[in-house]
């Protein structure tokens, strides 16, 4: 860990990146099919009063529409859609609570949930390659901090990093996070991120959701003059892979990959002529 401390050091000093990746978290770093998209199901389950229990499949199809990238609100969400489907007039419950139900399954106390099981997609040693072949990466990710810091830090070792989280910009596909990122980056590696002046350098968003590549074409309709990307990244869940990557293609994807690891020095070499 301390060589990988000191190359971050020695790198946040006057550098240009070769390219700029920022990161999804859920999905790409972790795989949440057991936690996230488990206390969905769970909170619809409580607040149906036990008559409904999502799919991950209707999950899946629910995140496809791009606007439900904030779980609490696909809960939310699904909850509305079954007693509209049930033609039957109820009081929804209030909004606090389902995010009270939904943490209680998936943090849990002291982070005692599901979220103690999520398997990782990423490894530090990944991220140290990235830097060593000068490519300076981010997050943006539409989970609360306390959960992207449990994964990063506690999971994954991580001390130094720009984190852009719910609690810091509007939820996906508006761009402003990685807008955010991006300039943290550039505060920390000095490479001045006028994104109204072309920089010359590929800046890619890696996602699994279509909000995710939504956020990449809005990026390039505010900022025409950068190189954005959209890479998509296949969660471990699915199993229709083949029309799960067209779903991410037709909403913006560049590529897609069935893991994030895949996006090496080597594929940016070969793919971007770095």
């Amino acid at each position: 860990m301390d060589g990988f401390v000191n190359l971050m050091d020695a790198l946040t000093s006057r550098w240009l990146p070769q390219a700029v990746i920022v990161f999804d978290i859920d999905g790409v770093v972790r795989d949440v099919s057991g936690s996230y998209r488990r206390a969905i199901a769970d909170t619809v389950h409580h607040f149906t009063d036990a008559q409904y229990r999502p799919t991950s499949e209707e999950i899946d199809v629910l995140k496809a529409e791009g606007v439900w990238n904030n779980d609490w609100e696909a809960s939310q969400e699904l909850i509305k859609r079954f007693y509209q489907t049930q033609g039957v007039s109820t009081q929804l419950p209030e909004y606090q609570a389902i995010i009270d139900f939904f943490q209680s399954k998936y943090r849990g106390e002291n982070f005692n949930g599901y979220i103690k099981t999520e398997p990782l997609l990423m490894s530090q040693t990944y991220l140290e390659a990235l830097t060593q072949a000068k490519v300076a990466w981010a997050f943006f990710s539409g989970a609360t901090r306390a959960s992207a810091e449990y994964v990063l830090k506690g999971r994954m070792g991580l001390d130094q990093f720009v984190l852009v989280a719910m609690e810091d910009a509007p939820g996906k596909p508006d761009p402003t996070g990685l807008f955010e990122a991006l300039t943290q980056l550039a505060d920390r590696y000095g490479f001045l991120p006028d994104l109204s002046a072309p920089l010359n350098i590929p800046i890619l968003y890696v996602g699994d959701t279509v909000a995710d590549m939504q956020t990449v074409v809005r990026a390039q309709q505010i900022y025409p003059l950068q190189q954005w990307i959209g890479i998509g990244v296949i969660p471990p869940h699915v199993q229709q892979r083949s029309s799960y990557a067209h779903l991410l293609q037709t909403a913006g994807a560049v590529a897609t990959l069935d893991s994030v690891q895949l996006l090496s020095p080597m594929w940016l070499n070969t793919e971007l002529s770095l």
